[in-house]
């Protein structure tokens, strides 16, 4: 499996090796990679079916796939908006006294791509990177909330294999989007609480959500009410700089 990620990616070295030329033929690839002119048939058709090259029907050469550009797009789409979001958690974590989170949707989950943590000593912390199915917690159930129903619908029967816990769920997204936010008790950890609110971008899609993670204790009506302005005020103003809803 590495040698064969190794080889892959060499094959995708050649194709960007020389900004002159756009097309490579099998044989030209064979000899800049030293792999066997069969192993290079073999890995190419593997990495058409997933469109990361392409063959140009008229010489029959090669070149990068469109996927490529899709997956840079999105990968500066995120870094851009977390960028953009970064300091505007950093003021936000200062008004509530508590740590904001910021995540993105990545198939059936969404991911933890940024954190600022509270200036107290009780603090909820969940880790960078971190993986969490979208039907957990209030970021992911405004992420879902603001999905196209009819994906949000196919995530929901993939992740819950209940019928009637899939049907609680699905008629809680539409409050949750017409809110404006959704709230979560201890679903993820005992004994916390999640606000939080959806970060939309460009052409009304969702991108992400903007978090609060506070220790159940904490809260109170006048403490939620208070929180959930907040967070709405600092997604309005992420959305405004990335060109998203205001």
């Amino acid at each position: 499996m590495v040698q064969s990620i190794d080889r892959a990616m060499s094959i995708i070295s050649v194709l960007v090796s020389d900004d002159s030329k756009a097309h490579w033929s099998i044989s030209e690839i064979a000899d800049q990679t030293a792999l066997p002119l069969s192993t290079v048939h073999r890995l190419i058709s593997t990495m058409m079916q997933h469109g990361l090259i392409m063959q140009v029907p008229e010489t029959k050469q090669y070149k990068l796939g469109y996927t490529w550009m899709e997956i840079g797009l999105g990968l500066v789409d995120k870094i851009d908006t977390r960028a953009v979001a970064r300091s505007v958690m950093e003021k936000l974590a200062a008004e509530v006294q508590e740590t904001v989170y910021l995540s993105f949707p990545h198939g059936t989950s969404s991911i933890v791509l940024e954190r600022v943590e509270s200036p107290t000593s009780v603090r909820i912390i969940d880790n960078l990177g971190e993986r969490i199915p979208l039907h957990i917690g209030a970021p992911n159930k405004t992420i879902l909330a603001n999905m196209d129903p009819a994906d949000a619908k196919d995530m929901v029967e993939e992740l819950i294999t209940e019928p009637e816990a899939q049907q609680e769920l699905l008629k809680r997204l539409p409050a949750i989007k017409q809110n404006g936010y959704a709230v979560s008790y201890g679903e993820k950890t005992e004994g916390t609480a999640s606000i939080a609110v959806p970060i939309i971008g460009y052409n009304h899609q969702v991108v992400g959500a903007l978090s609060i993670g506070v220790p159940s204790y904490r809260i109170n009506e006048d403490r939620l009410a208070f929180l959930i302005e907040k967070a709405k005020q600092a997604a309005s103003d992420i959305q405004h700089r990335i060109g998203g809803l205001a």
